[in-house]
């Protein structure tokens, strides 16, 4: 977003060209979440450039996401001249103090001829150890300055390799097993390293989760895919999991989502514990691992590969089994209502491309795509480890710059969609594609369904009224439709697709709908209510 602040800066994006490309967003919390979605579609740090301020409490809400899903980003914001300080002026915020809970490191750039090495800082900081967001103010006049400094090389990040006694020790671990799971998550994985993984657990018949939101880590129509342990895991795996004997967790930090609210790990798990974190300060933080191991995602993954392979392997009957039942726990049911979206998500199912990207911000309504969507490639799923609504549009734009060639489809509630649905503009305006699928039941349903089952009866803040989708994307130069029957769906996304402009699809499900399996009705009659 373009502020006052950083005039010079913008000079001197005019002066790159082409070199460098500045996306103009429509909000600075849409801009954030955009570098963030870039960053967990290629792997590479998303930068956001936003003004002093009100632009930077925008934008707060990308910084606070990329912490908790362990993003590497980065954000520029404009700052006051350093003559003003500590004066309260216009728009002045005290970065450090700001964001310092929120991100990896927080500076302020006081001297011209430490940009680069400023710069340089951030991006290694981003990457290494356990990935996240990076803040860097830059005073007005410091930008308007000028310098004679050299540019230093690139950022280089130090993946830190496992020990061969360390690997000795998972593999003599995991002979002894007889219920084992792999769980992976966290970022910075390659396709080399997702690779490995794959062949190693193919090759050792070994069942695989993914964490909370991580649906792209890992095929899921493979064989040896259980499900995403932690929230949206019951029944399988998270029954799996507390039923194992031998956890491998690569990557992941074993947070409140993965682990169900810290409810699926103890703090001294009944099982044995092998947890793989390139960030040393996860590692025992919250769980007594029995191996921790201090060391990146993709050279474990490739080191895992040396093991002997276990053969027959005493766990292929309950790896089976595991997946039978994930299987069964996937298999949507009718819904109820004038759109049934269980045709809906077998038709999306069928027809998207393996390497679709598939994006959703958060409430009820994610949950068709987090639970019943088939992630098939390497980094396809975009969600926000935070559960911050308003993610999914902004991120259906930034995989569209990721790679234009791939399709992007975004699919969470009408809640969701007003919080950045604005971001529909940056795509028209550089003529993206994504295809959003608004499932429009007229409530906040996440919070209705908390709400009836906390205090039955007592409605109050939750309903809402939403403008006609479609008619909006016409009005911002996309394509619109409206659905309100099943058999309309399909049509509808056929005839989205071929327009080649960015689309809404308007799903109006009705007032009772409150998502997968569950209604206000079927709640009011669980508890007793005949109204609500």
């Amino acid at each position: 977003m373009p502020g006052e602040s950083y005039l010079a800066s913008l000079n001197a994006l005019h002066d790159a060209g082409n070199a460098v490309a500045y996306v103009t967003c429509r909000q600075e919390g849409g801009a954030s979440f955009m570098a963030m979605a870039y960053g967990d579609a290629t792997g590479e740090v998303g930068v956001c450039f936003v003004t002093r301020g009100p632009g930077a409490t925008n934008a707060s809400i990308g910084v606070h996401s990329a912490f908790q899903g362990s993003t590497p980003m980065i954000v520029l914001v404009g700052q006051i001249p350093t003559t003003n300080r500590h004066r309260e002026a216009f728009q002045e915020l005290d970065y450090r103090q700001m964001f310092g809970g929120m991100a990896k490191w927080v500076a302020e750039i006081d001297d011209p001829a430490r940009i680069p090495e400023f710069i340089n800082r951030a991006y290694r900081t981003a990457r290494s150890g356990r990935a996240g967001p990076v803040v860097l103010a830059l005073p007005e006049d410091v930008l308007h300055a000028s310098v004679d400094i050299a540019d230093l090389a690139p950022a280089k990040t130090t993946p830190v390799t496992p020990a061969p006694t360390e690997m000795a020790r998972v593999g003599e671990l995991l002979a002894k097993a007889r219920r084992p799971l792999v769980l992976l998550g966290g970022t910075n994985w390659t396709r080399a390293g997702h690779d490995a993984i794959v062949g190693f657990c193919e090759t050792h018949d070994l069942p695989v989760a993914v964490g909370f939101r991580r649906h792209g880590l890992f095929p899921n129509d493979h064989r040896n895919y259980i499900g995403n342990i932690g929230f949206g895991g019951d029944p399988m795996p998270n029954q799996y999991l507390q039923d194992a004997d031998l956890l491998i967790a690569i990557g992941s930090r074993l947070g409140g989502g993965t682990t169900n609210g810290f409810s699926l790990v103890a703090p001294t798990p009944a099982f044995t514990l092998i947890h793989v974190h390139s960030g040393a300060e996860e590692l025992g933080r919250l769980y007594q691992g029995d191996v921790l191991i201090e060391a990146d995602s993709n050279a474990f993954a490739q080191a895992l590969s040396a093991l002997p392979p276990i053969s027959p392997a005493p766990w292929a009957d309950l790896r089976k089994k595991a997946r039978a039942e994930f299987e069964a726990m996937i298999e949507l049911p009718p819904q109820p209502g004038p759109v049934d979206m269980s045709v809906v998500m077998r038709f999306l199912n069928e027809r998207l491309p393996r390497d679709t990207f598939m994006t959703a911000g958060a409430g009820n309504a994610a949950d068709w795509p987090n639970k019943y969507y088939c992630y098939r490639d390497f980094r396809c799923g975009l969600a926000p480890i935070s559960g911050a609504m308003g993610f999914g549009v902004p991120a259906a734009v930034a995989a569209k710059f990721a790679d234009r060639e791939r399709m992007a489809i975004y699919i969470s509630g009408d809640g969701d969609f007003l919080m950045n649905g604005q971001e529909f503009a940056t795509a028209v305006f550089y003529g993206l594609d994504p295809i959003c699928i608004v499932i429009d039941n007229s409530m906040y349903g996440t919070i209705r369904m908390s709400q009836q089952s906390a205090f039955p009866g007592r409605e109050l803040g939750t309903a809402l009224s939403s403008p006609d989708f479609a008619m909006l994307a016409r009005g911002y130069g996309g394509h619109g439709e409206t659905v309100e029957r099943t058999e309309d769906f399909i049509p509808a996304f056929e005839r989205a697709t071929a327009s080649g402009k960015a689309a809404v699809i308007h799903i109006k499900v009705g007032p009772d709908h409150l998502g997968p399996n569950m209604t206000v009705s079927g709640l009011n009659s669980a508890q007793g209510l005949d109204h609500h």
